[in-house]
């Protein structure tokens, strides 16, 4: 059956001590770039760095003595994997996670570290799944759902509960899905206390089953999945949720890149100081995206902040050359004395400042008496990088790219 609210009620008196109350940060920048009120609810800042405890510690808190006895088992991409082994040590028990191959060290590191074993097996959720549950069958242990569960749902609904408290009029919230139980219990939660406010979720366009689902669109395997939005990577959509929860509750669902992923990242370090991974950012993504109807005050839930720190210069730099604040041009130019020294004066005048510099002659496809000139520079946006390439065709340079 599913949750209702008294069931997220029953889910916060046990998380007392267990779960921060997170912080509901007003965003000026994007409030300011939307013309409406923008918060950040900053499960970042959460225990083992995401909303995930919640539901973690409230399903294996549900379970009799005997349960946990025999032993925990559990699939994850990295978030679940923390809350869970958290939550069985806090509650004496044993902990099993399976998780994909390509996990981000960070995320492996801390799941052992708070108590759990670990297993590597396949590349994404929907691997670690199959594989958790051949282990449970051999071994008799018991699984605890990362999503599809009644009382992992209604912990991760407690952070609708704190919203309410500080935002009662809220008009829309914006939710990363995965397989879809953060949403669901925010939903439950928003629809019984503020049934007017909107609650829409946001997928990565490289594993959009729910989205697909929720517009009745035909999904298609994914050939990639995004490794910078790990988090809510899951290649099939659970139909129970989505009849029992997101078809009933949510309002909408859109997809977003991983660009648009990378500038909310960049964005969230600059302006708010905040590290959060792909999974998390992607609610902001999706607020800066244009796509939602926001209303004046809304919410974007920053579900998690374990990035992998190996990936977040390459993350960086996506997402400034993603906001035009980072480019390559490559130039073709006359082959003369002083002719470098004219292009960068362009540039110094234009406000690009260089990074890099490589000179080349050798081209075959330039002519004798012609060089090619690659430059790596830092500019302000799309339009200033524009305005560049305009200002150095004006003095005959031939811009390639």
């Amino acid at each position: 059956m599913p949750i209702n609210i008294k069931d997220v009620l029953e889910a916060k008196k046990h998380l007392e001590g267990v779960a921060r109350v997170t912080t509901l940060r007003h965003s000026l920048e994007v409030s300011r770039r939307l013309g409406c009120e923008v918060y950040l609810k900053m499960e970042n800042e959460q225990k083992t760095g995401s909303f995930k405890i919640r539901g973690a510690y409230n399903n294996i808190r549900s379970l009799t003595a005997g349960q946990r006895n025999q032993g925990l088992i559990a699939c994850s991409a990295g978030n679940h994997a923390q809350g869970m082994a958290s939550s069985a040590t806090a509650l004496n028990a044993k902990a099993i996670i399976v998780m994909p191959e390509s996990s981000p060290l960070v995320k492996v590191q801390a799941t052992r570290s708070y108590g759990a074993e670990v297993v590597l097996y396949g590349n994404i959720y929907d691997d670690c799944y199959a594989k958790a549950q051949e282990i449970m069958k051999e071994k008799g242990y018991v699984f605890v759902h990362p999503f599809n569960d009644p009382m992992t749902i209604a912990g991760q609904g407690t952070v609708a509960l704190e919203v309410l408290d500080l935002l009662p009029d809220l008009e829309s919230i914006v939710v990363p899905i995965g397989g879809g139980g953060l949403i669901s219990g925010i939903a439950t939660v928003i629809k019984a206390l503020n049934p007017k406010c909107k609650v829409y979720g946001v997928q990565s366009d490289t594993t959009p089953a729910m989205a697909d689902m929720f517009h009745k669109r035909l999904s298609k395997t994914p050939l990639r999945y995004s490794a910078l939005a790990d988090g809510i990577a899951v290649k099939k959509a659970e139909p129970n949720m989505y009849e029992d929860y997101i078809s009933k509750l949510v309002d909408d669902i859109v997809v977003v890149s991983d660009n648009e992923i990378a500038e909310a990242i960049v964005l969230l370090l600059e302006r708010s100081k905040s590290v959060v991974e792909g999974s998390g950012a992607a609610s902001l993504a999706a607020i800066l995206s244009g796509k939602l109807k926001l209303g004046k005050k809304s919410v974007a839930v920053l579900s998690g902040g374990n990035i992998d720190l190996n990936s977040v210069a390459k993350v960086i730099e996506r997402g400034l050359i993603s906001k035009g604040r980072k480019a390559e041009i490559s130039v073709v130019f006359h082959d003369a004395p002083g002719s470098l020294s004219h292009l960068t004066q362009v540039l110094a005048r234009e406000g690009a400042n260089i990074l890099q510099v490589v000179h080349n002659r050798m081209d075959l496809d330039i002519a004798l008496r012609e060089a090619r000139i690659e430059f790596q520079i830092e500019t302000f946006n799309h339009e200033h990088l524009e305005k560049i390439k305009k200002a150095l065709h004006d003095i005959g340079a031939r811009v390639i790219s």
